[in-house]
């Protein structure tokens, strides 16, 4: 940062006065506005999202795994989920390892 910092202080300055000192850095503003607005705010949004979704999940819910893991929600604990694949097979797996949800909530058999 401070390399990045003494690079800009040592730019040859534009005749004209002090106004134009403030334009040379007018490229880099406008660079980490449009990176803040396009890149960085959308992955806060979508990880603000996802945190949500894995707090609102419930028994009985069919997910799938980042791993692509298709089951139905059987028990819950505070960090982990149980899941039921086909088959009656169980794993028990992290809450963060759930991507999404297939359907709506579906009775217990």
């Amino acid at each position: 940062m401070t390399d990045l910092l003494t690079i800009l202080l040592m730019a040859p300055q534009q005749e004209g006065g002090e106004g134009s000192g403030w334009m040379s850095f007018l490229p880099l503003i406008l660079i980490v506005v449009v990176f803040y607005f396009f890149f960085i705010r959308p992955q806060m949004k979508k990880s603000k999202d996802q945190k949500k979704f894995r707090e609102s999940i419930q028994k009985g819910q069919k997910v799938v795994t980042i791993g692509g893991i298709h089951g139905r929600i059987v028990e819950l604990q505070e960090t982990t989920v149980t899941l039921e694949v086909e088959g009656d097979i169980r794993f028990r797996i992290e809450k963060s390892a759930i991507a999404s949800n297939t359907s709506e909530t579906i009775p217990q058999k």
